[in-house]
């Protein structure tokens, strides 16, 4: 078997450091790495937090698997630590099995993730839709915001229950010990955010929100709680890796490899979306198979020094990348510059309140509840609103893990449907058997280019546009980046239906082309379809002018884009 074969397991930064890296890309990676680094500060304390274990753990998994992660990981900009996405699922597992539960769970979700890389089951991310991923995530944001709210209030009490009503229940009861101080110190920490994000954008929103904070109640002596108040001071050095020792009753073996299957089910899903994000962004691809046996290596080792599980971190792989990220040795010095920090200032790190921290998640959950995608997915078909509604509901009310199930139950259920009802359209517009959908050679839908001409590209998407193909365009653009034409024409006659995912993907593919300065048309546009892509905003998004009945009629248009 030739080494060509095994080429996608090669790391990104075996191909990016050791062939053409420059001095300008080293500082460009400096620069980007120092500032990812103080960023993800004050977020691993507070997912940690929020999670339900030591501020410490989560510094050791930002450290540890943010730079295995950018090391030996498929993405040439991914940047890995503690995420929300896990701050449901951990909590959960920590309340009913300690981190003993956590850390076995997450030594088998290693094993997982690496296994799922070998038997390149990477590109399976695809079959996941837009809508369910929309759902969970708002579903994530709705719980992480839940969290924070003891410590947001300065609520006195015990530890609140992991469920979402009875959590809301017991903080109606605790109301009377709300904390006025601890308040005031969260709605100034609120107010420092929504300036600095306004005023000075170029300054990274958490860190000087944290900073400002921090100093005041330190200078003024604001009695609020800190992390050393509650945890004690944040060690200066990491610990001395080893496996944890376990004491699993042979009763809750079943649950441990339960919570281990959806550590690693989540986990892959988030690391490859962030690692899709990443791409859109700097217009690279990442090697997904590679990308999952790195967060399966990291994962484990992140155990082995103390911490948690950590994947893909969504909001830092995009600020590493408009940073000016080149390479992953821009991970890497994230992860070193989060061990300086707490190597040199751990007794400052300590003094940070409590409230800053759980005002700084209030304001994530904001960011990661999609509420754009939302209203989106609102005008989309019925099927795309009841996967959407079905995963968040389950994500809130039961977890993640039932979220995803009944949500591609939804989508199975949804899929089929539409497929029917296509059919008996077909049907009873007596298409020819070579244009049935279903036939042998149109059952994998596809995109072919059908001309060339005069810096124009004429593509043709051939067969059901939804979740399981949407990303054809994403391939397109990245195998057309060296040689992108003036104006791209795609013919959407052959596509006998649409879903969310789909016309996201059709999207984002717009963005990228306006992003290049190609001019983008549609042509042949069915009226069901076209009812559909008006419905979700895109025909005003692309523009009325852009779209065409026919062909002939896209490339008589000689009007430059708007």
């Amino acid at each position: 078997m030739s080494s060509s074969k095994f080429s996608e397991f090669i790391p990104k930064s075996v191909h990016l450091l050791t062939k053409g890296y420059t001095k300008s890309h080293f500082k460009q990676d400096l620069l980007a790495g120092i500032t990812v680094g103080l960023i993800a500060l004050p977020l691993a304390m507070a997912f940690a937090i929020a999670s339900g274990v030591e501020p410490a753990r989560g510094l050791y998994t930002a450290i540890i698997a943010g730079f295995l992660i950018s090391f030996l990981g498929g993405s040439r900009i991914q940047i890995g630590g503690p995420t929300g996405a896990f701050v449901v699922i951990l909590y959960d597992i920590i309340q009913r099995t300690g981190y003993q539960g956590l850390a076995a769970s997450s030594l088998i979700a290693a094993v997982i993730l690496v296994l799922l890389g070998i038997f390149r089951l990477g590109s399976w991310i695809r079959y996941i839709p837009h809508p369910l991923i929309t759902g969970f995530t708002t579903g994530i944001a709705v719980i992480i915001f839940s969290t924070q709210i003891k410590d947001f209030l300065g609520l006195q009490m015990e530890t609140p229950p992991a469920d979402f009503i009875p959590k809301w229940i017991s903080y109606f009861h605790a109301l009377p010990s709300l904390h006025l101080t601890t308040v005031a110190v969260s709605l100034g920490t609120l107010c420092t955010i929504i300036l600095i994000r306004r005023f000075k954008p170029q300054i990274p929103w958490g860190i000087g929100a944290i900073v400002i904070t921090t100093l005041t109640c330190y200078l003024f002596q604001i009695p609020v709680e800190t992390i050393q108040s509650r945890f004690g001071t944040i060690p200066s050095t990491l610990p001395i890796p080893s496996i944890p020792y376990f004491s699993i009753p042979l009763s809750q073996l079943k649950e441990v490899i339960v919570d281990a299957i959806s550590i690693a089910f989540l986990g892959g899903i988030e690391s490859l979306l962030s690692a899709v994000i990443g791409d859109r962004i700097v217009g690279g691809k990442h090697k997904s198979n590679c990308e999952l046996i790195a967060q399966g290596i990291a994962n484990f080792s992140s155990i082995l020094f103390g911490g948690i599980p950590a994947t893909g971190a969504i909001a830092r792989t995009s600020t590493n990348a408009k940073t000016g990220a080149k390479t992953p040795l821009a991970g890497m010095i994230h992860a070193a510059t989060l061990l300086f920090i707490m190597y040199c200032m751990a007794p400052i790190v300590s003094q940070i309140p409590l409230a800053a921290l759980a005002t700084i998640l209030i304001v994530i959950s904001w960011n990661m509840s999609e509420i754009h995608h939302i209203a989106e997915i609102l005008k989309a078909p019925l099927g795309d609103k009841l996967i959407l509604a079905t995963a968040l509901f389950s994500t809130v009310f039961i977890d993640i893990t039932a979220a995803i199930f009944f949500g591609m139950i939804v989508a199975c259920i949804n899929f089929i449907k539409q497929m029917h009802e296509h059919q008996k359209i077909t049907s009873l517009a007596h298409f020819l058997s070579s244009h049935n959908p279903f036939s042998s050679h149109n059952a994998k839908p596809k995109i072919v280019e059908t001309e060339s001409q005069n810096g124009t590209k004429i593509y043709e998407i051939q067969g059901p546009f939804f979740f399981g193909t949407a990303n054809i365009l994403q391939n397109l653009f990245h195998a057309q980046a060296k040689h992108l034409p003036k104006t791209c024409i795609l013919r959407l006659g052959s596509i006998p239906l649409i879903d969310a995912s789909g016309m996201h993907a059709l999207k984002e593919f717009f963005l990228e082309c306006k992003k290049h300065h190609v001019h983008l048309k549609l042509s042949e546009l069915k009226p069901p379809i076209k009812q559909k892509l008006q419905d979700y905003g895109l025909i005003k998004l692309i523009g009325k002018e852009e779209c065409f009945d026919t062909l002939k009629e896209a490339l008589s248009d000689t009007q430059p884009a708007a």
